[in-house]
């Protein structure tokens, strides 16, 4: 997956922006003002941090050592870091991302869900 492809399949989604609180190189993805994706762009290999069910974290991890890894800088038991740099097939990264796009809507209030319901 390229830069390019995962910043428009991030921008993809219902309500997505990209903000850069933290600095001009790291694209903080966000739905309703709620992180979902964390990434540097530029960086290679082309890592991102991704929201993900506890148990499905310890699953992927255990399945791909080294490529997906606790998140960094991140609650270690919520997030994964994820290379993209092609290892994993981009069918995967792109339901990952999925994934965490889905689980942060969960957690929005319901009123915010019903919003992007009809957006």
């Amino acid at each position: 997956m390229t830069p390019g492809e995962l910043r428009a399949l991030c921008l993809s989604f219902n309500a997505a922006v990209e903000d850069f609180p933290f600095n001009p190189e790291t694209s903080v993805f966000k739905v309703l003002g709620k992180l979902f994706a964390l990434t540097n762009l530029d960086a290679r290999p082309l890592r991102v941090n991704l929201k993900c069910d506890p148990d499905d974290a310890i699953r992927l991890r255990t399945a791909h050592p080294d490529l997906i890894v606790p998140g960094y800088h991140m609650n270690k038991r919520h997030w994964n870091t994820v290379t993209a740099d092609g290892t994993l097939p981009d069918r995967l990264v792109r339901e990952l991302v999925e994934d965490s796009y889905d689980l942060v809507v969960a957690g929005l209030p319901r009123t915010e869900r019903l919003k992007l319901d009809r957006a």
